[in-house]
């Protein structure tokens, strides 16, 4: 039966109402029951780990082994219940659109996008959700710049190269390159500037068509003790670079890749990052933004620096390969 409340009631009587009024036992304990829970539920809200049981969606340029071992890598370090969505532009700048609107509208905490024309969709059309963009070589050339946009470095820095590069030639001063500015930017001033600290001068050459590398090539090789290549879709094609490590040969200059295919083929020494781990610390950045981090405060890591030789190249060319260099290579042929 209701209880009657006293006539003189306190201010710590749980049971005080304003006179008159009565409150049941069952009434009480279903009070402390409903609040019991909230708190329950506010608790659980503070330890949940924010950066699981989210939804990804992932832009990826195209269909190539490089991107898709960066996609393997970063699905590898998420979380096991984040659950992805992927869209193959297949090279289809337009059709990057179509699917950055429709991850837009969708329930996406985060973007993944997988090479430049994956990036320039998702900073063309997608301003709301936090995008981790990877496997873009030359960011500042598409204007990856956005307060949702953070990026993973796709090259270890040069510095490092340079720096290897003086242990293994000692004597080595004038470095060439060849490029095409309408792709590809020249070396930063900071670059220079550290080649310049370690005794090395670079060299270049411009291009407009891949009609014009020959001739720049063998105008080149003469000035220089070797031959440093870029990723330039004009000076670098299967053609090209089978004319180019022919030509280098002859001129007894040794050739400095970014990528171990090309030292298989008789460059003397390419510095790479393997793709997954690419992936693999873009699920870091991604993971530190969907617990909470703010774009700003992010540094992204630098993925882990590889290294291959040619041996046989370094014999012909009359290199001895110091213990020191050799020890740290990933591959040697």
């Amino acid at each position: 039966m209701p209880i009657p409340l006293p006539t003189t009631c306190s201010a710590s009587d749980v049971r005080c109402l304003p006179r008159g009024q009565y409150i049941a036992h069952q009434d009480i304990h279903s009070i402390l029951v409903t609040l019991s829970g909230l708190f329950m539920v506010l608790h659980l809200a503070l330890f949940v780990d924010p950066s699981h049981a989210h939804e990804v969606a992932i832009l990826k340029s195209a269909n190539i082994t490089a991107y898709n071992q960066a996609v393997s890598g970063f699905k590898s370090t998420m979380p096991p219940d984040t659950t992805f969505i992927e869209y193959d532009l297949k090279g289809d700048t337009h059709a990057g659109r179509v699917y950055a609107g429709k991850v837009r509208a969708s329930g996406a905490h985060l973007v993944l996008a997988v090479g430049s024309k994956a990036a320039i969709a998702a900073r063309l059309e997608i301003f709301d959700i936090p995008v981790v963009y990877s496997m873009v070589l030359h960011p500042q050339k598409y204007d990856l710049k956005a307060p949702n946009l953070v990026g993973v470095p796709t090259k270890p820095p040069i510095g490092q190269q340079l720096d290897l590069l003086r242990t293994l030639m000692p004597k080595l001063t004038r470095i060439g390159y060849v490029f095409d500015p309408d792709k590809t930017s020249p070396l930063q001033n900071e670059v220079v500037a550290h080649a310049r600290h370690l005794g090395f001068t670079f060299i270049e050459r411009r291009v407009h068509s891949a009609e014009q590398v020959p001739a720049a090539l063998r105008e080149l090789l003469p000035k220089v003790e070797a031959l440093w290549l870029i990723s330039d879709s004009t000076v670098l094609t299967e053609e090209s670079f089978s004319f180019l490590l022919r030509e280098a040969f002859d001129q007894h200059v040794p050739i400095i890749g970014f990528d171990p295919e090309f030292t298989r083929r008789g460059a003397l020494i390419s510095f790479w990052i393997d793709s997954s781990d690419i992936g693999r610390q873009a699920a870091h950045v991604a993971k530190s933004i969907l617990s909470g981090a703010g774009h700003s405060r992010l540094k992204p890591p630098m993925p882990k620096q590889r290294m291959a030789l040619n041996l046989g190249t370094a014999e012909y060319l009359g290199i001895t390969i110091p213990p020191s260099i050799h020890s740290i290579a990933d591959a040697a042929y």
